[in-house]
C-alpha cells in the first residue's frame, strides 16, 4: 500500500513528534468516549499519516470505527453499513491486546452495538442511542 501524503496544510509533523503516538492514541480515546467521533477521527488520523508508528493499520481500524459511529450517530445509515465491517479487517491483526488497548473486547463491544444497524434491510433505520457505546479504554502499553 502506498504512503498517503496529506496536503501540508493539514498535517503538521512537529505536533505528531510534539504529542507523540501515546499522547494522540490517549487523545482521541477520550473524545471517541465523549461521542466526539469526528474529532477522535482526526487525532488517530495524525498517527496513521505520519506512519511513525510502524502499525499504521491499527490506526486506520481505529479511525473507521469513529466514521462508522460517527455517520451513525449523524443519521447516515447507508455510511455507517459501509464502515461497519472495516474496521474489523484492520484491527484484527493486532488482537488480542494492543498498545493498551484491549483490541478484541473493542471489537466485541462496537460488534453487539452496532448488530441492529448491521441486521436492519436498507431503509431501516434502527434507533441511534448512546447505551452501550464502544469505549476506548486504555491500559498500559505492552507490546508497541
Amino acid at each position: 500500500m502506498e504512503r498517503i501524503e496529506p496536503p501540508a496544510e493539514e498535517f503538521d509533523a512537529e505536533e505528531v513528534a510534539r504529542r507523540g503516538v501515546s499522547g494522540l492514541l490517549a487523545d482521541g480515546a477520550a473524545l471517541f468516549n465523549e461521542g466526539r467521533y469526528e474529532e477522535a477521527h482526526e487525532e488517530f488520523e495524525k498517527v496513521w499519516l505520519s506512519n511513525e508508528a510502524g502499525d499504521a493499520d491499527f490506526f486506520k481500524g481505529l479511525i473507521q470505527a469513529s466514521i462508522c459511529l460517527h455517520h451513525l450517530q449523524r443519521g447516515n445509515l447507508d455510511g455507517a453499513r459501509k464502515l461497519a465491517s472495516g474496521h474489523r479487517r484492520y484491527l484484527a491483526a493486532f488482537l488480542p491486546v494492543h498498545r493498551g488497548l484491549d483490541v478484541e473486547g473493542f471489537l466485541a463491544a462496537m460488534q453487539r452495538f452496532l448488530a441492529p444497524l448491521v441486521e436492519s434491510s436498507p431503509g431501516e433505520a434502527p434507533a441511534w442511542g448512546a447505551d452501550g457505546r464502544p469505549r476506548i479504554e486504555l491500559g498500559e502499553a505492552t507490546d508497541a
